[in-house]
């Protein structure tokens, strides 16, 4: 199932991220990313955000989870999501997230489903990997697509097209 999320009232309900951390939109990204590993492809989202420089999808963005931020002088995550609401083709098939009333009553009136973000942290309390018990494995299946985007950003030693430029220094 589909989930449109308003990112940062999410992260006002999150007892472990605070609004005030400069990485707030990247951990609330990763506990996406981890509550969707867990559900095993049976779930997708699409979280947006407020004050992106220069706005748009993030690079933080997979298969799975879908990071967009609103840009900072042109728009809101409000404005964006009821606009996202608007163009679903298949409305009965999302849930939206958020705690702004303007944004539940567009997804009401698109007969989506429909969640506060404090609902939302409780129906899936305990399902991050992070809070998983000590020792109990959790199978998270990455995709080459994944793995190949980490392989670009923190790369492996080696240069894709042939060997280190530290070996030709020695």
């Amino acid at each position: 199932m589909p989930y449109l999320i308003d990112g940062h009232n999410l992260i006002a309900k999150l007892p472990d991220i605070d609004l005030a951390d400069p990485n707030d939109e990247a951990k609330l990204v990763t506990k996406l990313k981890g509550l969707v590993a867990k559900k095993r492809g049976r779930m997708q989202c699409t979280v947006i955000f407020d004050c992106g420089v220069p706005g748009g999808y993030s690079a933080m963005s997979t298969k799975s989870v879908q990071v967009i931020f609103a840009a900072m002088r042109h728009s809101d995550a409000d404005h964006l999501l009821k606009l996202h609401i608007s163009r679903t083709r298949d409305p009965k098939n999302w849930t939206v997230v958020s705690s702004d009333q303007a944004v539940l009553d567009c997804a009401r009136a698109h007969k989506m489903k429909w969640l506060t973000s404090a609902e939302f942290v409780d129906k899936f309390a305990g399902e991050s990997p992070a809070e998983d018990a000590p020792g109990e494995e959790v199978d998270i299946q990455i995709s080459a697509e994944e793995v190949e985007e980490w392989m670009d950003l923190f790369g492996d030693g080696e240069s894709r097209s042939g060997p280190s430029e530290m070996a030709d220094s020695t």
